[in-house]
């Protein structure tokens, strides 16, 4: 019925236009309505018309160029954005919507430049934060991120995305408890959220309180029938506490889960690397680049087991194939170069 009102609504304004083609609040409220409908093409057409007849109309311009935000033609985006600025110089949204088009072209510089403009012509809109977060985020300066998350929740406290960004901060800064804090409180948001009861889990891990972290995974494996990324941080933390048995379980149990994704073959066969057991890492890492074979990071790691297991020809094979996969990578060179110069005077008889 909600589809039927909407499509009434608007053919309503589209007959209201034919008989008022002047009327611009029409189209405004009409290219709304597309908005709704998700009929981007459509929201276009009207905008166009709109500024066919009123080419300074600051909303449609906005509209534009958010438009062509969406579509991520970030240069036609710019364009309509600087051309409301020039007719509405003091609007905050133009400066925040100019500042994420650079943030998307990674021009740290000139995006806070624009939200700090936004934030210069209103200081009280949590999004403007949030975005410089982002920001200092995408560059690693997470000090700074959390100082803007602490203030985007200041206005808006139950921003669940912002609490999120903000734990994985923390994280970075090894501050787990107030991680632990934000999960929690989006947990108590969201109880039906696996994800945030796993990031619960995993900040308890890091923290040492291991039964309540293990309550929170199978809480989290209970909550969902897409449990393989469960399975995987579930089988880190039993790591972390030293359950390697059990680890290496909930490893194969995610491989059966889906035995097509490399993840768990590789992180099994790093498990099985670091207790000394070679020959099984080195079927590991040959299973996950059977599901994965252009993988260069495998590659090497394989190598590493072949080394480590005293097979030299064998590794230097594999770290060829790394190199051969990532020509540019100079850890994958450095190591073979290592490994050839450790070969050659083993085969000098000089080691």
């Amino acid at each position: 019925m909600e589809n039927i009102s909407l499509n009434e609504k608007i053919n309503e304004l589209v007959v209201k236009m034919a008989k008022e083609p002047e009327n611009v609040e029409n189209y405004h409220a009409l290219s709304e309505l597309y908005m709704q409908e998700q009929n981007y093409d459509k929201v276009m057409s009207v905008l166009d018309s709109l500024l066919a007849i009123k080419p300074d109309d600051v909303q449609a311009l906005v509209g534009m160029g958010t438009m062509w935000f969406y579509e991520r033609d970030f240069r036609k985006s710019l364009s309509y954005y600087n051309r409301a600025l020039d007719v509405n110089p003091k609007n905050f949204l133009i400066y925040y919507n100019i500042g994420n088009v650079f943030a998307e072209w990674k021009n740290f510089s000139k995006a806070l430049f624009y939200y700090n403009r936004a934030i210069d012509l209103n200081s009280s809109n949590p999004e403007i934060y949030n975005a410089i977060a982002l920001l200092y985020q995408d560059i690693e300066d997470y000090v700074e991120a959390k100082a803007y998350y602490e203030k985007a929740l200041s206005l808006d406290p139950d921003n669940v995305g912002a609490m999120i960004d903000m734990g994985n901060v923390c994280f970075k800064l090894y501050d787990y408890e107030t991680a632990l804090k934000l999960f929690k409180k989006v947990f108590v948001l969201n109880p039906d959220n696996e994800l945030v009861a796993v990031c619960i889990a995993n900040a308890l891990t890091l923290m040492k309180e291991k039964d309540e972290a293990y309550k929170y995974f199978e809480q989290a494996l209970s909550m969902t029938e897409d449990k393989y990324s469960i399975y995987i941080c579930y089988a880190i933390s039993k790591t972390e506490f030293k359950e390697f048995d059990k680890a290496e379980q909930i490893y194969k149990t995610a491989i059966e889960f889906d035995p097509k994704k490399s993840n768990a073959y590789i992180l099994l066969a790093n498990l099985y690397s670091n207790q000394g057991k070679q020959k099984e890492a080195i079927d590991y890492y040959r299973k996950a680049l059977h599901v994965e074979p252009n993988n260069p990071e495998t590659y090497t790691l394989l190598g590493n087991a072949h080394y480590l297991d005293n097979d030299m020809e064998q590794a230097i094979q594999s770290y060829r194939a790394s190199i051969s996969l990532a020509p540019e990578n100079d850890e994958y060179r450095l190591i073979y170069s290592q490994v050839m110069d450790d070969y050659v005077k083993s085969v000098r008889g000089e080691v």
